[in-house]
């Protein structure tokens, strides 16, 4: 991870030498002695003046999107590209709304993969007018998320499982699959 620093060149937006009383403004050394703070203080001022940008993840630099994505609980490993990391955190707001749902944990595994999955369960919803309806969805319940990614690797799974570990209903057990997705033959 790399470091912010200082930046070679960046002119402060509020150069303090000017603000000095008149009779400091011709002083050689006092404008010195300020433009050596000015120096220092810019990267600090820049980053005030550019502060919502920090917190909009197209906009932040990656390795503040990568904490940022910390501080808001997003779903990732540290080995998406860049552009599921920004996804994935610009999302992570309205993940936890719908955390536990099949909507939800489906797009849990399509940011963190950039594949929909195949999800099954046994849950179900229904209403009825009269008491003593039948019970909608299967007695016993289940939960199944295939995922079909193009060159999957051993760490797939263990990602998989991880991922819908956290985001399916708490009560609900689970199995995962990743396997290979068919390829389209070249014509």
């Amino acid at each position: 991870m790399s470091a912010r620093g200082s930046v070679d060149g960046l002119r402060s937006s509020a150069p303090l030498g000017g603000m000095l009383p008149a009779v400091f403004a011709d002083d050689d050394l006092a404008q010195r002695f300020l433009a050596g703070l000015d120096e220092v203080l810019a990267p600090i001022l820049n980053v005030l003046d550019c502060l919502d940008s920090y917190f909009t993840p197209a906009l932040a630099p990656a390795d503040f999107t990568r904490w940022l994505g910390g501080w808001v609980g997003a779903e990732t490993d540290g080995t998406e590209p860049e552009e599921w990391l920004r996804a994935a955190v610009a999302a992570a707001a309205h993940l936890h709304r719908v955390r536990g749902t099949r909507r939800g944990l489906a797009e849990a595994v399509r940011l963190a993969f950039g594949v929909e999955p195949e999800i099954s369960e046994s849950g179900a919803a229904d209403w009825s007018a009269g008491p003593l309806g039948p019970v909608p969805g299967e007695p016993r319940p289940r939960l199944r998320v295939t995922l079909r990614l193009p060159d999957p690797a051993p760490a797939d799974t263990h990602r998989l499982d991880s991922l819908v570990a956290a985001a399916r209903p708490a009560h609900m057990p689970y199995t995962v699959q990743v396997t290979a997705a068919e390829r389209i033959p070249e014509r």
